[in-house]
């Protein structure tokens, strides 16, 4: 049994790989900068050890990783207290940290590509912190999901499926790699659990392949709704975001183009998901009801 700390434990990436490993019979460390948020009583409930922990705060971060085994780290550029050179700054002191505890394994979480200088601002910072954790001298693991498939049901795409739009900035045969937070949590899980098989690894990870003409499909099984594609204009996402905008040109220009399949076959112990799978196991009268952002891109 091993004491895992979980970073981001209140998050969709951490949340899930602390279900995970608490049901793998593991002990669990969820670190939180809101110990009594609801996410974190819920994480309590199901048998994790909640602790506060501030990427602006070493000492904090010190005391909750003193005495565990290992470490799930994810790292964010985005919100409104982040930014990219944020992002590398916090995943610095969280290495540093990490080093001080002299933890046995730290599994990192980065994104597909983002090893391939991508220029998509992002990624790079991803790989700037998996660049450090390397020099560290720590026993690493990096995995590099895909798109998420969560965004699918969340912000300004979901605002577009109530109105029976499924907006989004790619061409509608365009394919790319997509995998739900359920996922990336499971395979951490297991990378965590098989130390010996992933250290010193670099994996790019997905669930499935889809195009948006295909997404909007399954989307409209799912929904009992008619759904259809509409290609928003990447000046449009430039409006919102430059970073956003130069990811989605990349998935249309260079393609992320993760091998799902051969990700399936190699570790069917994860219980991957497709799109439709995905799809079919969210609460959608409920989300589409509430489903309302103004000034999303359309």
């Amino acid at each position: 049994m091993l004491t895992v700390a979980v970073t981001g434990a209140t998050g969709a990436q951490g949340g899930a790989t602390a279900r995970a490993l608490l049901t793998a019979g593991h002990r669990v460390r969820a670190l939180t900068r809101h110990p009594d948020s609801p996410a974190a009583r819920a994480l309590h409930t199901l048998g994790a050890e909640i602790r506060h922990a501030d990427f602006d705060d070493p000492a904090s971060l010190d005391a909750a990783l003193t005495g565990a085994d290992a470490l799930f780290a994810v790292t964010t550029p985005f919100g409104t207290e982040t930014d990219t050179d944020t992002e590398v700054r916090q995943g610095r002191t969280l290495v540093d940290a990490a080093a001080a505890a002299r933890l046995g394994h730290v599994v990192l979480t980065s994104a597909a590509h983002a090893d391939r200088g991508t220029g998509v601002p992002h990624y790079d910072s991803k790989h700037r912190v998996e660049r450090y954790l390397y020099a560290s001298g720590l026993p690493w693991t990096v995995i590099a999901p895909a798109a998420f498939m969560d965004n699918h049901a969340d912000g300004w795409t979901l605002s577009g499926l109530r109105e029976g739009v499924f907006g989004w900035p790619m061409p509608a045969d365009r394919p790319f790699a997509l995998i739900p937070a359920a996922d990336i949590g499971a395979f951490a899980a297991l990378a965590l659990t098989r130390r010996s098989t992933f250290l010193g690894r670099r994996i790019d990870i997905a669930s499935d392949t889809r195009t948006p003409e295909q997404i909007a499909a399954a989307l409209t099984t799912a929904t009992g709704r008619p759904i259809s594609h509409h290609e928003v204009g990447l000046d449009v996402v430039r409006t919102h975001s430059a970073d956003l905008a130069a990811m989605f040109a990349y998935f249309t220009t260079t393609g992320l183009d993760v091998d799902a399949q051969a990700v399936r076959r190699t570790y069917p112990e994860v219980g991957w998901h497709t799109f439709a799978d995905w799809a079919a196991g969210q609460d959608w009268p409920a989300l589409l009801s509430a489903a309302r952002i103004d000034g999303a891109p359309a």
